[in-house]
């Protein structure tokens, strides 16, 4: 009886013993589940030194609120019209003896650009000259002649003869007038002590002088422009778009455009005409697009890539490289407060956590995002760098979550 009670203690002893080191087998489970969480959630906590953020260049910024339209992707040219391009030419032949302007300086209209030389502009200012002293004299022999028929002392014959004269010499007068007007010489400014050996050649045009093809010493003739002037005010831009993308297009729509060897400045600007033909070979029909704001860089003849923008949808907004992709997903890294470690080294360090988002439409540099999580309506983000960012937390982890 007493060792049936002794063996029914040392179960019982035991059953406890049991209950008491499972139940701390438990928390010890908990605790090592909790620990896991912490540092699978430190995992998407990136910390960079001050000394790192300068180095790579990293930049932070808002979220922007950005018209992410729906949008026809098309290629074109900027052009600029004929009526605002001019090729300066003479209408003599001659010797260029100077040249007084260089490839991209703006030229007023009648601006003297070039001066030519040529024997025949000398002798044609003589014959101007003998001319004004031939109609004096033909003046005075018509007066005699008038007087001398009066007088009954002259013939008919002799004053009509002298008033075809005197007429033939006004008519060759106004004639070389003109030429010498064309030439660029003001005819009341020749005489003996002022006869000019080389002809000024004028811009018709205002614009930038765009090409010069002649120089020094060259001669050139009616048929060989000097130089070329464009007026780069009346610049638009021709887009390409397929047929299938006619009935989309409308006169007013904005358009935004970068060039095709410079992608990092863009361009606006809005349809004003649709062209009325296709083009046979590519099955496409230009759109004339007026093009905004500051034109500076931009030249006849440059290629292009635009967008047409269909809808109005203002999104949220960040630039392409501040999204990066990790196993399928896409992030962006939110800066959060500064560092303030007591060592006065890391004070400026900057800490980012990634936040998975939803990507959205891209469009000229942006692409629009929907964060999983909602942020702050004053959230900053890696605008630059985020790659980097990223890499840092795959290289302290050893893979990426």
């Amino acid at each position: 009886m007493i060792q049936n009670k002794k063996r029914f203690l040392g179960n019982i002893a035991i059953i406890a013993f049991a209950t008491i080191m499972f139940a701390c087998g438990n928390n010890g489970k908990a605790k090592l589940t909790q620990g896991e969480e912490a540092t699978h959630e430190e995992s998407h906590i990136a910390t960079l030194t001050d000394e790192q953020i300068r180095t790579v260049g990293i930049e932070v910024g808002k979220i922007e609120m950005r018209s992410m339209n729906a949008s026809i992707r098309a290629s074109g040219t900027l052009r600029v019209p004929n009526n605002y391009k001019a090729d300066i030419t003479t209408l003599y032949g001659g010797v260029v003896t100077s040249l007084t302007v260089h490839i991209n300086d703006n030229v007023r209209k009648g601006q003297t650009v070039a001066l030519i030389a040529n024997p025949q502009f000398i002798q044609l200012q003589e014959e101007y000259i003998t001319l004004e002293s031939k109609i004096t004299f033909a003046q005075q022999e018509l007066q005699r002649q008038q007087q001398l028929t009066e007088g009954n002392a002259g013939t008919g014959r002799n004053l009509q003869s002298a008033t075809a004269e005197l007429n033939s010499l006004r008519t060759r007068r106004q004639s070389i007038q003109k030429q010498l007007q064309i030439m660029g010489i003001d005819p009341s400014s020749v005489s003996d002590g002022n006869i000019r050996e080389a002809l000024p050649l004028r811009s018709p045009i205002g614009g930038t002088v765009s090409q010069i093809f002649a120089k020094i010493g060259s001669y050139v003739d009616v048929a060989i422009p000097v130089m070329e002037v464009v007026d780069n005010g009346a610049l638009h831009l021709d887009l390409e778009v397929f047929e299938q993308d006619l009935p989309k297009v409308k006169v007013g729509q904005s358009i935004e455009f970068t060039l095709t060897n410079n992608p990092t400045t863009h361009y606006k600007g809005k349809v004003f005409s649709i062209g009325a033909s296709f083009e046979n070979e590519s099955k496409t029909i230009s759109l004339h697009c007026e093009v905004f704001g500051d034109k500076s860089g931009l030249i006849d003849g440059m290629n292009i890539t635009g967008t047409i923008g269909l809808d109005n949808v203002v999104l949220q907004a960040v630039p392409n490289e501040a999204v990066v992709e990790s196993e399928g997903k896409y992030y962006v890294f939110v800066e959060l407060s500064s560092c303030e470690d007591s060592d006065d080294s890391h004070k400026h360090d900057m800490r980012f956590e990634r936040i998975e988002v939803y990507r959205g439409a891209a469009n000229m540099g942006y692409v629009a995002v929907t964060a999983v999580k909602p942020l702050p309506q004053d959230a900053r983000i890696a605008t630059k760098g985020a790659f980097f960012i990223n890499a840092t937390l795959v290289d302290g982890n050893g893979h990426s979550h």
